[in-house]
């Protein structure tokens, strides 16, 4: 046969059919080759829209983050599987991209000047309730972000609220639905516990089981890996002793300091507005008339009240509080300006209408002495100096970290002293090692793997640092005589539950079907008696208030009925039902007020998943 299809392959049409087969997998081949080229820096794509690898990784680092902070410092980090937690977190940029495509369709926004109002008024980004520029730089550092993406990821994170909150809060429920949720919430029982206590004491655990079990979990029982850094600092404040300024130019800043600081003049006036009903010349008429009366002893105050068309000011008798220059209508401000206290002015025409204007007070300028803006002026002078050396300096380091093999020589060119963090795994360590850039650039290829110093990482506006790994520690087995202990240990208390378990589950068939006197069920003890227990019963265990409120109503009053539950700490409780109560009196309308609000809200919670599940089951999703 062989022979055969080798003899037959020889002719021109076989041929032909070989050289299509060729060209189309060529043609593909191509095809596939583009499309991973592509495809190369993102790991998704949502009906059109990308998401990229630099946003996984971001979102994977952070969900690492969030684990270690909720499992505590003694996780071993290694245990993270890096496939699950990288698959959820493109599954929660996915559902990301759906719920902001929702959004945009549905005509949400949300305005620049309220997102400015959102981050000026965060906590997180305040110095003494104050919002503080560099507090703010620092906080979104750590989290990876430049201003321009945090602000992106801020405004994406408000859209997409306002489209849950809009969904959430359509839902609502009936009168009758409240009522019936509200008989099963008040509903109470009345139940009897008798607890069959796991010993592990009584339990003998064989060193071969101990090994068996190290062997069979050993990715459980790893040092975790970590990495030591030297790295080289560069801070701008070390710039400040390097730089000096003359006496000259600063008291020549001082004087332009307090140039600037003009004196406060507390105005009222009569505004005039020009319009239909009233004409330029005629308002500058009544103004002129206005001040006759003034001139002639009336009260500025009550005449502003009666014929001021100003809203503001009007009613307080024309008082518009002090201010500066710059303030009002160049126009309005010259006259105020040259106007001496309790003087009047005559009428002054600005873009708002006419106006009299009154010089009610003066307040002059609290000028600070030489030696109090001192440090302030030498700061100033020497900020731009400073920007401009460190700027030049984080350029020296970085290409003198590029072309050196390790971090010696840049320190030494720099005048820099080389330091050494402590060990830190990938979940970080403290303080500089606690900066996600740091951690990325520390396990990155290029770093760890090929042993190459980092780029410059900008820690903030005035901290830049490089970095090489000096010590890798990758994970290792830990001895079984380390953890020998532990497993059985473990061991003893699992076969001390699985035992009482086995025991109770046999008692609690023999009650089912009433082969054993309840007062005899076990060793003459009596049972514990709770009556009327509510769901959210005080001091008793959760687990035995779920396992009560699922069982059944009796079918015979007379007749109780039993269950078993296994609690936390491995005993077996044995649950004995007698009664179910029922509440008797009608709900009030604030009771049924706030079972309406939380039902509607659980509703609309439940529309808002279902929308999600839409979005999903509509989209046009593909996974790099």
């Amino acid at each position: 046969m062989l022979q055969n299809i080798r003899d037959n392959s020889q002719g021109w049409i076989a041929k032909t059919i070989i050289g299509v087969i060729v060209v189309l997998l060529a043609l593909t081949g191509f095809d596939a080759i583009l499309t991973s080229t592509s495809n190369s820096q993102n790991a998704a794509e949502v009906n059109g829209a990308k998401i990229s690898l630099v946003d996984l990784n971001r979102e994977v680092e952070m969900q690492r983050r969030q684990l270690l902070q909720q499992l505590g410092k003694d996780f071993d980090a290694s245990q993270l599987n890096e496939g699950l937690l990288r698959n959820a977190a493109l599954n929660g940029l996915i559902e990301r991209a759906l719920l902001l495509q929702g959004a945009e369709t549905a005509g949400f926004a949300f305005s620049q000047s309220a997102l400015d109002q959102l981050i000026l008024q965060t906590p997180e980004f305040q110095v003494d309730g104050k919002f503080d520029a560099n507090k703010f730089d620092q906080v979104i550092a750590r989290m990876g972000y430049s201003r321009l993406q945090f602000r992106q990821m801020l405004e994406q994170e408000m859209l997409i609220g306002h489209l849950r909150a809009g969904l959430a809060g359509s839902g609502f429920v009936t009168d009758r639905e409240v009522e019936a949720f509200a008989r099963l919430e008040q509903q109470t029982r009345d139940f009897s516990t008798m607890t069959l206590p796991a010993d592990p004491a009584q339990v003998t655990v064989e060193d071969e089981a101990v090994r068996t079990y190290y062997e069979e979990h050993a990715s459980r029982y790893m040092t975790p890996e970590q990495v030591v850094v030297e790295y080289i600092e560069l801070k701008r404040d070390t710039f400040f002793d390097q730089v000096e300024v003359k006496s000259d130019d600063l008291h020549a800043l001082y004087q332009r300091e307090i140039a600037n600081l003009a004196e406060q003049r507390k105005a009222a006036h009569v505004l005039l507005e020009v319009d239909e009903e009233l004409s330029d010349e005629q308002a500058k008429a009544r103004l002129e008339e206005l001040k006759t009366r003034i001139d002639k002893g009336e009260d500025f105050a009550a005449l502003a009240k009666e014929f001021s068309q100003d809203p503001g000011s009007a009613d307080k008798g024309g008082d518009l509080g002090y201010a500066g220059p710059g303030v009002y209508d160049p126009a309005f401000e010259q006259v105020l300006y040259s106007l001496n206290k309790g003087e009047v002015s005559s009428p002054v025409r600005s873009e708002f209408g006419w106006h009299l204007i009154k010089l009610l007070d003066v307040q002059a300028p609290e000028i600070p002495s030489f030696d109090t803006l001192k440090e302030k002026l030498v700061r100033d002078l020497k900020s731009e100096q400073v920007e401009q050396a460190f700027v030049e300096a984080a350029r020296e380091l970085e290409n003198a970290a590029f072309e050196a093999s390790d971090l010696i020589q840049p320190a030494q060119e720099l005048g820099l002293r080389l330091k050494t963090s402590a060990p830190f795994g990938r979940e970080g360590g403290e303080g500089l090692t606690a900066n996600r850039q740091v951690i990325q650039a520390a396990f990155s290829s290029e770093v760890l793997e090929q042993g190459n110093n980092s780029s410059a990482i900008e820690l903030d506006p005035d901290t830049v640092v490089v970095l090489r790994v000096k010590e890798h520690k990758k994970p290792e087995q830990v001895p079984l005589e380390q953890v020998a202990d532990s497993i059985r240990e473990q061991l003893s208390r699992q076969r001390a539950a699985d035992d009482v378990k086995r025991r109770g589950e046999a008692l609690l068939g023999e009650l089912r079907q009433e082969h054993t006197p309840v007062e005899q069920a076990w060793h003459n003890e009596g049972w514990q008696v709770v009556e009327a227990a509510a769901r959210n019963q005080d001091g008793i265990d959760p687990v035995i208030l779920q396992a009560v409120f699922r069982m059944p109503k009796p079918a015979d009053a007379d007749k109780p009925t039993f269950t078993g539950a296994t609690l936390p700490n491995g005993n077996y409780v044995l649950i004995r039902l007698t009664g179910i109560g029922e509440p008797e009196d009608s709900l009030s309308e604030e009771e049924k007020s706030i079972y309406r609000r939380f039902l509607a809200s659980r509703s609309g919670q439940q529309d808002f998943a279902a929308y999600r599940r839409q979005l999903q089951s509509a989209a046009d999703i593909e996974r790099f």
